[in-house]
């Protein structure tokens, strides 16, 4: 008896825009999130980018256990992803708008705008041993041994 082949849905397809919450009035708007309720990971760390000259690319990186959500709190940048076999290219400009990462993703940011602030949330806290920094390690681990 054969059996049918399961559709895996791949590391970069769990990459999505989410919209947050978002509560708007005429003194201004807000927005409020927590770990496991907005987004799908307790939050552990924060920290953001900033001063980012609009040429510069930030980020080249992957994380083993690190989930984490980035939101252009201030201006604008794109964040390519990659799962070491297709790539997408995301754009942040909305305060209550973030891209949710997996683990085993390899993200750049990069096209900043003028001022642009990137709001990390993060799953761990920092962990150098959590990251590939090399490409190639990043490939050779994603891929799996035959």
């Amino acid at each position: 008896m054969r059996r049918l082949a399961e559709k895996v849905e791949s590391r970069i397809d769990r990459c999505r825009l989410m919209e947050l919450p978002r509560v708007a009035s005429r003194q201004g708007s807000i927005t409020s999130v927590e770990g496991n309720v907005e987004i799908p990971f307790p939050i552990r760390r924060v920290y953001y980018l900033f001063d980012i000259p609009g040429e510069a690319a930030r980020g080249g990186h992957a994380h083993k256990k690190l989930e984490q959500l980035l939101v252009a709190v201030m201006g604008s940048f794109d964040i390519l992803v990659d799962d070491g076999k297709r790539q997408k290219r995301f754009h942040l400009d909305r305060a209550y708008k973030g891209l949710y990462i997996p683990t085993m993703v390899w993200r750049t940011l990069d096209n900043f705008s003028s001022g642009g602030i990137c709001l990390v949330l993060a799953s761990e806290l920092y962990d150098e041993g959590d990251y590939y920094r090399d490409y190639r390690r990043f490939l050779q681990a994603s891929t799996p041994a035959r």
